[in-house]
């Protein structure tokens, strides 16, 4: 296999469209623990750590996305919780147990709300030791996570447990063992992929979400861009209802 950017094109749009068309009983199922969480007043939770954090902010705060959402990130330990910045310095903080429980009792959860967390690996011990809090205390659980990768390694926790083994529902992102696409002469791959294809399941779920309050009667309560005219006051108008239940930072 050649190491170009058609190559890596090439591939990823097989990826995509295996990703993009199947797995459709698993969107549904996703869909629907999302739309019973917004039907119900509550807000969908996004987490994820790494570049998964990128699937957070697929679903929380952007144009043409849903308002009740909330990202919860690993820095929220330092922006609501005042630790120093130096907490975050350490790159191991996210194979911890104990931060998973710093980030729950910051963030702004509700009974009602429901959760997605993607992690590629779906290993470390801040990812899986969210997903047991999470079903412990009686929330719904997504996750996004590459099946391939995370069946070929060992947790992280001291459980043993994997993310995808504690969620009510799990997509596969279709990243290979490693994520990168086009294995290199000397070792190692280039070209990422679980970004790409969970950008591209999140914005499905949240298109079915939609579909689902429509059919429902429901106005679904989505961001237009604060870039077109009237869209900040749009967006204000409806972020008003869950005032303290939302955040939007960098």
């Amino acid at each position: 296999m050649s190491v170009t950017s058609n190559q890596y094109l090439t591939t990823l749009q097989e990826v995509v469209a295996r990703i993009g068309a199947g797995q459709e009983q698993e969107k549904r199922r996703a869909a629907e623990i999302l739309t019973e969480a917004v039907r119900n007043g509550g807000v969908i939770q996004a987490f994820g750590c790494g570049h998964s954090e990128a699937l957070a902010m697929e679903i929380a705060g952007r144009a043409g996305g849903l308002v009740p959402t909330n990202r919860i990130a690993l820095r929220d330990i330092v922006l609501y919780g005042g630790d120093p910045i130096e907490a975050l310095a350490d790159p191991m903080v996210e194979r911890g147990t104990e931060i998973a429980h710093r980030l729950y009792q910051l963030a702004p959860i509700k009974p009602d709300d429901a959760f997605v967390i993607a992690s590629n690996s779906g290993i470390n011990g801040a990812v899986v030791e969210m997903a047991l809090l999470v079903k412990e205390r009686g929330h719904a659980l997504v996750a996004i996570t590459s099946a391939q990768h995370s069946a070929g390694v060992e947790s992280r926790h001291p459980s043993g447990r994997k993310l995808g083994d504690i969620a009510d529902v799990v997509l596969d992102n279709g990243a290979p063992y490693g994520d990168a696409a086009l294995p290199l002469p000397g070792g190692g791959a280039v070209g990422a992929v679980s970004s790409i294809t969970a950008a591209l399941l999140a914005q499905q779920i949240v298109t079915e979400v939609v579909a689902n309050l429509i059919a429902d009667g429901i106005t679904p309560p989505i961001y237009l861009s604060d870039n077109v005219p009237g869209g900040k006051e749009h967006n204000a108008q409806i972020e008003a209802r869950y005032a303290g239940r939302i955040r939007r930072t960098a």
